[in-house]
Order: C-alpha cells, then structure tokens, then sequence
C-alpha cells in the first residue's frame, strides 16, 4: 500500500481587535441586549496591541518561531510573560495586523460588496503591494476607495455591516440581497472573512512547499461557515472561491463541514484521494471565524485581563503522493465515533484512540505524540474550562492504565511525554488536533518520533438536528518507502525464482 504524504503545512493569525467588538457573537448579543452593558464599556481597555499579540508565546507557537515544548518553560499564566520574540512571520505563516487584513477582505471580494474609505484603501493598497505573498500583482486590483459619507450611510440606511479600525468607521460590507436572510451584511462579512483568511492561509502554504500552486488538483475547506442564499443556505464552494483568488488555476474543489472536528475529516478523505490516485496533490485550508471573537471575553474582563481571543486562526496542509520522504497518513489505521458508541468522554477517548491502535497491533503508549483538542489553556481556564488539552491527555493515559499497557504511578509522564500544552485560539475548528501536524512533519522527518496521532472532536448538538457527538482521528508515520520498496523487491524476486522453477520443470517434461 502506498499511503499519502503531508508534504507542507502553513498556520497564519490575523489581529482583528476591532472585530471583536463589532463582530464577535458575545460581544454584538450583549449589546443587543443591553445597550448600557458595563462589559461593553470595559472592552476598550482590555484589547492588546498588534505588538502584545506579537510577544505572545502561543501565537508565536502557532506560526512556528517558538515550539510546543517552549510553552513548558513559561510560568503561567503567559499574556503578561515577555518572550521577546516579537516576529510577525513564521516558518509556518504569519501574524498579520488588521488594516491589510481588510485589504485582503477587499482583494476577496467578488461582487464589489466591501467598501473602503479613500485614505484608508490607498494606505493598505501600499501594505498590501509590500507583502511578500502579494505584492503589486494583487495590490493593484484593489479599486479606488470611496467617500466615508457614502460609507455611513449605507450603514446608517441599508444594513451595511461596518468595517472599523482603531476605532473608527473606514468602510463596511453591502448586503448583497435586499430580502434574502442568508446574503445579508453580516453573513457577508462573515463569509469575506473567512475566504480571506483561507486565502492567507493557502498562500503560505505554497510558499512553505516545493511545489507551484498549478499542481495544486483539489482543495477541501474546513472552516465553520457556510455560504449560499435561501435555496441553499450551505451550498458552499468556500475551496473553489478561495482557489480563484490565490491563482490555483488547475484546482477545483469542495467544502466539508463538521464542526470542530471538521480539519481531520478532511485529512482522512484528502490522503484517500491522493492514494487512490484521484488527485495528486490536494490542499486542506480553513479560515477563520468572526463569530469566535471575544467568546470568552466576559470572563477574561472580570478577571482583569486582556481579551486573548483577539485572533482570527487559519491553516493549511498538502497532501500529496508518495514521494519517499516526508510523513505518511495511515488511512488504515482510523479511529471514528460511531453513531453508536455512546457520548461519554471514556467511550469517545475508546473509540478515537483504541480502536486504530488495536488494528496495527499497537499500545496507547506506541504513539509518540498525540494532537487532540490543543485549545489554549490561558484562554480556556480563567472562562472555567479547565485546561481541555490536559484533560484529554489524562484520559488516554487512563485508559493505558486500565488496558494494562502502563502503571497508574506512570500517568503524569505519560501526559508529559506524550501530551503537549494547547496552543491554538478557540475558534472551534483551528484547535482540532490540526495545530500540531506541521510540527509533527518536522519531528517525524527528523527521527524524533516515530509517530503522531492527530484527533479531530466536535459537538453536533450544537445545530440542534442531533445530540451526537463527533470525532475523528488518523495516525502520521515516519516514511518507510523505501523499506517498502526492498520488501516488495524480494517478493518480485521470489515470484521470478517460481516462475523460473515452473519453466524449468516443464522443459524436463518436454524432454
């Protein structure tokens, strides 16, 4: 079996400070609801700056300037750590600020639904023009920039969804259907937002790979919004849109959906159409989601902190053929929640982690590393969600203790050795076990591990169609092509040595 490769992976943040409080569902219910809020009138003096966001330690982790294990070093809580590192490019991505960000939304944009100030579109045309992904060749379809009294009354009159930044009103999306509840200004911004974000995301992932962006066959996005009008609510194609913009023009492509375990479906259903020789290089992207901003910024503000999720998340990962070297998918090695198996934590952790290991003969302990939900314990602790990442690594090392595979005293360095503390922002999707392969790629090229288990969960309850829970996981391996290569040398040997004892013979017959 010749199993798929990861051949690159990308990982980009986008500082929104401004979106939080007019985008974020927390933020635009609670002033919905209470015009006069406290919590409204607190938020401006609990938004970082771009810099802060940059000496961040997991944002940094995130974009692959710091590792997983630096995190272990850092007292915590890490927002008022000072790592000096304060890098807005990565090996993996990059952190970029708000105002060029909105340049891309305008770059997204279609049917000429975003609208930008003058001033403003000229300032960011030039960002975007310096941008090493973009340069002139984008910058310039960038279209002239409008009058801010055109732009305040399309808010003030027809519903146009704001765009603000540092503060200040500098342009907005139209609604682009004056009836239809699934193309208005807000659903439109979010849609932008997110093709934006998958763009950058994708974008790095060329760079980060030797391959040109024509190669690129197939895409499938996996972020959390869906885009249609009111026939089809959900009828996508997020991949192919995003493909347009970022010049895959070889590529087509589609949207998968499945909540936050939606990135790992879409690596198990990638390696199998690369292995199946459907495609040969297919591009997994998700972008980032407005709705996740400030979700627990409640919380961080009454406990005197700064709202740290402020951060629009993004990735991507090529899966390609064989090529000898960079990691497998063993699609044969799948762990999936059934519609059986029941919703408690020891029944899901059994079926995403036992069930592939029993299939290769393996113990819990066979695996090096495991990726589950890496969300960020600074964001998640002080909201009352305990460290999510830690919980997870505790009931696998529990489930090893009860299969008899290790001793109950070994717990704590089995979380150490083969846990990590979460990194991502808790925007749903970005967290799901994702975060972790391109650093797995790396250790797994260098010989450090042997192999990683990436694991995808999600809550379907949330749609209110279902009160199922979701998962999935796959397990990456170091590359043994060519140990497959000599093994299937001496079976085309053995066959050639039969067919030679059969030859022989018969000619002894004849004779």
């Amino acid at each position: 079996m010749s199993h798929s490769v990861v051949k690159g992976t990308s990982y980009i943040l986008v500082n929104t400070p401004d979106m939080i409080i007019h985008n974020g569902t927390t933020q635009t219910m609670e002033k919905t609801a209470n015009p006069n809020s406290e919590y409204i009138k607190a938020i401006g003096a609990h938004i970082r700056t771009y810099e802060q966001v940059l000496n961040y330690a997991p944002s940094q982790v995130y974009i692959g300037n710091m590792k997983p294990e630096d995190l272990d070093t850092l007292e915590m809580p890490w927002y008022d750590k000072d790592v000096k590192i304060k890098q807005r490019f990565g090996k993996f991505g990059e952190i970029m600020p708000q105002d060029e960000f909105i340049g891309l939304m305008k770059l997204s944009d279609s049917f000429d639904l975003v609208m930008l100030e003058r001033n403003f579109s000229e300032t960011v045309k030039e960002k975007l023009a310096n941008h090493p992904l973009f340069g002139d060749q984008y910058a310039s379809k960038i279209k002239e920039g409008i009058d801010i009294d055109v732009i305040q009354k399309e808010v003030d009159e027809n519903h146009g969804e704001g765009i603000y930044n540092d503060g200040n009103l500098i342009g907005c999306v139209k609604k682009a259907h004056d009836s239809d509840v699934n193309l208005t200004a807000h659903i439109m911004f979010e849609n932008i937002v997110s093709k934006a974000s998958g763009i950058l995301a994708l974008k790095h992932l060329i760079n980060n790979v030797d391959l040109e962006i024509d190669e690129i066959d197939y895409i499938i996005e996996c972020s959390e919004e869906a885009c249609g009008d009111m026939n089809q609510r959900g009828g996508g194609n997020f991949a192919k849109a995003i493909a347009e913009i970022a010049g895959a023009v070889n590529a087509t492509g589609s949207d998968i959906r499945g909540f936050c375990a939606a990135p790992t479906h879409a690596l198990i259903q990638a390696s199998a159409l690369v292995q199946a020789g459907v495609y040969k290089n297919v591009a997994i992207v998700a972008g980032g989601a407005t709705a996740k901003l400030g979700m627990n910024g409640k919380d961080h503000v009454k406990k005197g902190m700064p709202i740290l999720e402020d951060v629009l998340g993004g990735f991507g990962i090529l899966v390609s053929e064989n090529d000898g070297i960079n990691p497998i998918i063993r699609n044969d090695l799948v762990g999936k929640h059934n519609v059986g198996t029941g919703s408690s934590p020891q029944a899901v952790i059994t079926a995403l982690i036992t069930m592939p290991l029993d299939k290769g003969n393996m113990k819990i302990t066979d695996v090096d590393k495991y990726s589950v939900e890496m969300q960020n314990p600074d964001v998640t602790k002080p909201a009352g969600a305990g460290d999510v990442p830690l919980s997870n690594y505790k009931m696998i090392g529990a489930l090893a203790v009860k299969r008899g595979e290790m001793d109950k005293n070994d717990l704590m360095d089995f979380v150490k050795k083969h846990g990590m503390q979460g990194w991502a922002p808790t925007q749903g999707h970005i967290p799901s076990g994702v975060p972790y392969v391109g650093f797995a790629r790396e250790e797994l090229l260098a010989g450090n591990i042997k192999r990683a288990m990436i694991v995808g969960k999600g809550s379907l309850f949330l749609a209110r169609m279902t009160n199922l829970f979701d998962g999935v996981s796959v397990i990456l391996e170091q590359n043994r092509k060519m140990d497959d290569n000599a093994a299937v040398s001496k079976q085309e040997i053995k066959k050639l040595i039969a067919e030679a004892m059969r030859d022989f013979g018969a000619n002894l017959i004849k004779e």
